[in-house]
């Protein structure tokens, strides 16, 4: 349907310029001829040339193109919004009308600068170039992005807000070009409008890349697990639509379709899936495993960020922890939701506290303290690949798993499917059947399968705190926005004044 629509656009475009060009006295034949045709537009209305040059800018050029296009139709006289609006969303039927119809004519400069331009026009035409420029700078260069949890902390910390440089990786072409401006997914204030149209959607496509995504980099990327959601706020990308349909319904697609009880379901597009931020850890080709709490890369310790937290077990003599101590910390005990310090049922002088390394250091030597030691999750049940037979790992000893790079040649076999079948038909568009123990590809027989992406390993610093990799495996390179890169403002109860203009490591 999109590709139809794009045929539809430009073949009525290059009809209705055949038709203009005859009337304002040119060659019809030369409107057929994509950018020869905007030359000699730019030269009949005398246009400044550089503008037919930044037309070859990427992406941007487009607009520059309907700009000229609409100073072609102002020399027909057609000064209203309303004709500038109709040249920009459905050209391919009225440029055919101005080219061919009757009624229309070519009035030239003379028709062009009897035009006066009023007061609310100009408004207006300051208010539409705001926006495509906030557009273009939004989409190709750099977003704001605000941290929404606690996943990172304490490298970043919950009202932290960021510039996410979308250049570094290679700015992504929208898979859904038209959007609301400055919205993500849903609405201005709806929780259920999409803020997007279908109809339309491009392939996968950077531009230039002035780096591939490094281990330890703090990327910004499109939830994988985000396509499908339960469309409530109990669930959303908190709780899956892929971890209910498993858990509640027993993989039983139809029985939760017909659960009325359940909130309505909505299918997101690829680039408009909730944004999430995490560390880089592993890269294509990378083999990563936690082994009671310590993440190995490669077989060697990985990076701790020095301001990363992880749950410790902290026991004391008896006593209760001095609230100066939980007050040193950082702790907010009134804040249930976070879960920061909380004692161990039925052991008194038994704490769990999610702090960072320097601090439980500091932790051990206050006095009344016995030990302070890492809490180890041994709870099998909620990791990817959801496998427990073939893959019995905890979020504290996970793997070892491999993460697949462009052209690996990845085995099919029950041990391995779980792992690979949403890269294979989700990520990668194929389809995939499991039939008798043999698996299809697009209809043929494969016991092997070569990836067309690479792909990342993503954590939270705050690793007992995160819902990452562990939970829903791996990031396609596809789903990478950007690179977060600077905190320009922070806020909790106040400015955080320390955190402004703070690189991000």
């Amino acid at each position: 349907m999109g590709l139809f629509l794009c045929i539809i656009y430009v073949v009525g475009w290059h009809i209705g310029l055949y038709g203009m060009f005859k009337k304002a006295g040119l060659t019809p034949w030369k409107a057929l001829i994509p950018f020869y045709n905007t030359w000699l537009i730019v030269q009949q209305c005398h246009i400044r040339k550089y503008w037919f040059w930044l037309q070859l800018i990427p992406i941007a050029g487009q607009f520059i193109t309907i700009w000229i296009t609409i100073i072609f139709v102002m020399h027909f006289k057609r000064f209203n919004l309303i004709h500038h609006t109709l040249t920009v969303l459905v050209p391919f039927i009225y440029l055919p009308y101005l080219g061919f119809s009757k009624d229309e004519k070519w009035y030239g400069e003379a028709g062009f600068h009897s035009y006066r331009k009023p007061v609310s026009r100009e408004w207006i035409d300051a208010g539409v170039f705001a926006v495509v420029a906030a557009t273009i700078i939004r989409t190709f260069i750099f977003e704001a992005y605000v941290i929404p949890t606690e996943s990172m902390e304490k490298t970043l910390l919950i009202n932290d807000f960021l510039f996410v440089n979308k250049m570094t990786y290679g700015a992504r072409i929208p898979q859904t070009p038209l959007s609301f401006p400055f919205v993500h997914n849903t609405m201005p204030f709806s929780q259920t409008t999409p803020s997007y149209i279908k109809a339309v959607q491009l392939p996968y496509k950077r531009l230039y890349a002035f780096s591939e995504v490094k281990r330890n980099d703090v990327v910004v990327f499109n939830f994988p697990a985000g396509d499908t959601i339960i469309n409530h706020p109990d669930y959303g990308s908190k709780v899956t639509y892929y971890d209910v349909l498993r858990t509640q319904y027993k993989g039983n697609r139809e029985e939760m379709m017909a659960d009325a009880s359940l909130p309505p379901i909505i299918v997101h597009p690829m680039d408009k899936t909730d944004n999430y931020i995490k560390r880089c850890v592993a890269v294509g080709g990378d083999l990563l495993q936690v082994k009671e709490g310590v993440l190995y890369i490669n077989g060697q310790p990985a990076l701790v960020p020095p301001n990363s937290q992880t749950e410790y077990l902290v026991t004391t003599d008896g006593n209760a922890l001095p609230e100066e101590l939980v007050k040193e910390l950082g702790i907010d005990t009134e804040d249930n939701n976070r879960m920061q310090l909380r004692p161990v049922t039925n052991t008194p002088g038994l704490y769990v506290i999610n702090m960072t390394h320097a601090e439980a250091e500091m932790v051990k030597k206050q006095p009344h303290i016995k030990s302070v030691t890492p809490h180890v999750d041994n709870f099998v049940g909620n990791t990817f690949p959801n496998d427990d037979a073939n893959y019995p790992w905890s979020v504290d000893n996970y793997g070892p798993i491999r993460i697949p790079k462009k052209g690996d040649v990845l085995p099919l076999n029950p041990q391995t499917i779980a792992l690979y079948r949403r890269l294979i038909a989700t990520y990668e568009h194929n389809k995939l059947e499991e039939r008798d123990g043999k698996y299809f590809i697009n209809g043929k027989e494969a016991n092997t399968y070569t990836t067309q992406y690479t792909y990342y390993w993503m954590m939270g610093d705050n690793r007992h705190r995160s819902q990452d990799s562990r939970y829903w495996g791996f990031v396609p390179e596809t789903h990478i926005v950007g690179k977060a890169s600077l905190i320009w403002f922070s806020w909790d109860k106040g400015l955080r004044w320390k955190r402004l203009f703070n690189s991000i490591k």
